[in-house]
């Protein structure tokens, strides 16, 4: 936890300077509370007041808004971080600065004005509602329509799974644009709490990352016609300019995090006389374990670096992120990411042994870590986006490579 603290690749000025202050208050009661929020499965509540405090829910928001004015190169330091104290936490935070992200760079300049002071101030966070029953997590489509009332949008919307919904303050949801639209026509709504009637349905048991709490709801409400974020009908450019760029970045930041942690943690054990008896520090093989570990953390940590770096040139030179080389690049990050930390801490489990790597009681929280990973690959299936990977490769004849 300190360790990545203390080894922040960035200089401590500007939003990093504000954020590194923040990170020293938080990260410990995240660590504290992490064990209690894996065990119960309940939302962190307690982790999240603390981070309204901090002034982290707001890193993404401009100052002149009232935020720290970060970007997503913060997202993906400060994520990582977090990460390494509560994962379930840090993937919470993560998805909600993919929200803000949206409304940063999409919501109407009187929408911004209202919302994003709140958010900043730590009285917003954000929940996003993109599921839906007959879709799955498919989500540049929707199938549940919007009602329009004069200047009045009226619906009704289930999902299968919205983290954190039950403690949203207020959510980003997708619906078909009008009764007559097609599937592909989608608008994205801004909708506060006291807007809507929820009611969650089901609990809440998973394997890991259980503290995410994504339970079933339903909600129905009505906005303002300008509550819509972007242009009507066309949820897929924010979806590609912001949400798909936030949310593989910041979700492959949490990832890395964790398994970043993991190692951390077991190299730091086996430099003490309590470390597993079975593991030799003279064996080759034991060395030639942790350098795979090391290595799958570092191509991680490379690509995610290179796909940042894109992303952000991108948008300093206003350049559209809608082009086949840098979807795949999102696409194969979010699948290698997932992949290879989940393998590097499975690895760390078979290397340290039953009492260390497996049992609940161990020393340090390899088992934790390795539930929480495997949710990486079924978070927006890897199924779904390798065969969208592959289509897209078919477009891209000059193989244009990170």
């Amino acid at each position: 936890m300190t360790d990545l603290l203390t080894s922040v690749p960035r200089k401590a000025n500007g939003a990093a300077g504000t954020w590194l202050s923040a990170l020293k208050e938080v990260v410990p009661v995240l660590a504290r509370h992490a064990a209690e929020v894996d065990e119960t499965a309940e939302f962190p509540a307690a982790n999240l007041e603390v981070l309204r405090r901090s002034g982290l829910m707001g890193l993404l928001v401009p100052l002149q808004h009232g935020g720290m004015g970060g970007d997503l190169g913060d997202l993906i330091d400060v994520a990582q971080i977090l990460a390494s104290g509560c994962m379930s936490t840090a993937m919470i935070w993560a998805m909600h600065c993919q929200q803000v992200d949206a409304l940063v760079r999409h919501a109407s300049p009187e929408l911004s004005a209202e919302v994003l002071p709140e958010i900043a101030a730590g009285r917003m966070y954000l929940a996003s509602v993109t599921t839906e029953p007959g879709k799955g997590g498919h989500l540049l489509t929707a199938r549940s329509a919007v009602e329009q009332d004069e200047e009045l949008l009226r619906f009704s919307r289930e999902a299968p799974i919205v983290t954190g919904g039950q403690a949203a303050d207020a959510f980003l949801i997708t619906m078909r644009s009008a009764a007559d639209a097609n599937a592909h026509s989608v608008s994205l709504l801004f909708a506060r709490r006291r807007q809507l009637t929820l009611e969650s349905r089901g609990s809440w048991n998973p394997l890991g990352m259980r503290g995410t709490h994504s339970v079933p709801m339903t909600l129905t409400g009505v906005v303002a016609g300008s509550q819509v974020v972007g242009r009507p009908g066309l949820f897929r450019e924010v979806a590609v300019d912001s949400l798909i760029p936030a949310g593989h970045l910041g979700w492959a930041a949490c990832w890395l995090g964790a398994a970043r942690t993991a190692l951390s943690e077991f190299v730091s054990l086996l430099r003490t006389p309590g470390r597993p008896r079975g593991v030799d520090l003279e064996s080759d093989l034991v060395a030639e374990r942790l350098a795979r570990v090391r290595i799958d953390l570092e191509l991680v940590a490379g690509y995610l670096a290179c796909v940042r770096d894109e992303v952000r040139t991108a948008r300093a030179e206003n350049h559209s992120l809608d082009v086949p080389s840098t979807q795949i690049h999102l696409n194969a990050l979010k699948v290698a990411a997932s992949e290879l930390t989940f393998r590097s801490v499975d690895r760390l489990v078979q290397l340290a042994g039953l009492s260390v790597g497996y049992l609940k009681s161990g020393p340090m929280p390899l088992e934790r870590h390795f539930r929480d990973l495997r949710s990486g690959a079924l978070n927006y299936s890897n199924d779904r986006l390798l065969p969208a990977t592959g289509r897209l490769a078919l477009m891209d004849r000059s193989v244009q490579l990170v």
